[in-house]
């Protein structure tokens, strides 16, 4: 397996904090004033179907409905500033503001709903519709990784050649009670056609937005490749926690076939190693996708043992997904 834990020791970490900072700075001071900006509105919806085999969970059907409002405008540098809210059902949900420099990449804070990293890459490995650990099932089944709180963070995007893109995030604080910060750096090499490489380090300090209990130093190592309509992929996570018995080991594997143009096949194992205990938590999905101008019929079924590493917590489960965007 291949272990990036020590490279998040040291001054590796306060350096990526200073760099964000710095690019903060810079983007802020040699804003202008906002040329007229452009409007627009996108939206989706969905009706949606969930069951699962050990549990009741009553009615299965529900419904998702979302409204996004973008807005962007260049500045007198030539910088683009553009903000983004998204309304889910009854509340805000996604919101952000970027900074687009060009060259010096582009900064985004993210209120909520934007990952560094760690948390956007936390399982990469090919799919037609979830992770094989994606379905809901009575219990919570352990995730991928742990990174650090998503809200109130920010995210730095760079291309630093073509084929190599850098992507990092600063997380300020977790919230009351949590005043250490949290900083992760990745990057994406697509050189190869039909290749794509993933590495990711970072720490969470943030931990009473995750599973573990104590600061943890994190990683991720994935690798994709598509060859025609066939995609495989194979991906790596560690977390490495200050708390004894807490570290866990996430390995995946995925691959999909484009059977056409519009419709999609997966199959996804995954398995979480948890130090605490001898109960690996093992997943297995297959899935789906059908789409037909902008309606996309989704659907998987996935099979967990050992649920968040528990033996007697075994579970099926499955849905369903009718969603229209407009």
């Amino acid at each position: 397996m291949f272990n990036i834990k020590q490279l998040t020791k040291g001054n590796n970490m306060d350096n990526l904090k200073k760099i964000g900072l710095t690019a903060l700075g810079t983007a802020l001071v040699t804003a202008g004033s906002a040329q007229a900006a452009s409007m627009s509105v996108s939206g989706a919806t969905s009706i949606f179907f969930n069951g699962e085999d050990n549990s009741d969970l009553g009615n299965g059907w529900s419904m998702t409905d979302s409204l996004t409002f973008t807005a962007s405008g260049e500045m007198d540098n030539g910088f683009t500033v553009s903000t983004s809210i998204e309304i889910d059902g009854n509340n805000m949900d996604d919101r952000s503001i970027s900074i687009d420099t060009g060259d010096l990449g582009k900064l985004t804070f993210s209120g909520s709903g934007s990952s560094g990293p760690i948390g956007a890459w936390d399982d990469v490995t090919p799919s037609a519709n979830e992770e094989a650990h994606g379905v809901a099932v009575s219990g919570t089944a352990a995730g991928a990784a742990n990174a650090a709180s998503s809200a109130n963070r920010f995210i730095w995007d760079y291309t630093a050649m073509d084929g190599l893109a850098i992507k990092a995030a600063y997380t300020p604080s977790g919230g009351v009670g949590v005043v250490e910060s949290s900083t992760e750096i990745g990057a994406l090499y697509t050189g190869i056609d039909g290749l794509s490489v993933y590495l990711a380090m970072g720490e969470n300090n943030n931990q009473p937005t995750t599973g573990i209990t104590g600061k943890a130093d994190l990683s991720a190592m994935a690798i994709t490749y598509a060859m025609g309509a066939l995609t495989v992929g194979y991906q790596v996570n560690e977390t490495d926690s200050g708390t004894a018995n807490e570290d866990e080991d996430f390995t995946a594997m995925g691959i999909s076939y484009a059977v056409s143009d519009d419709l999609s096949i997966s199959y996804n194992v995954s398995e979480i190693d948890f130090e605490s205990g001898s109960n690996d938590q093992e997943a297995t999905g297959v899935s789906f996708s059908y789409t037909s101008g902008g309606l996309t019929i989704s659907g998987t079924h996935s099979t967990i043992d050992n649920v968040a590493g528990t033996g007697t917590a075994d579970n099926t489960g499955y849905e369903v997904n009718f969603s229209f965007a407009f």
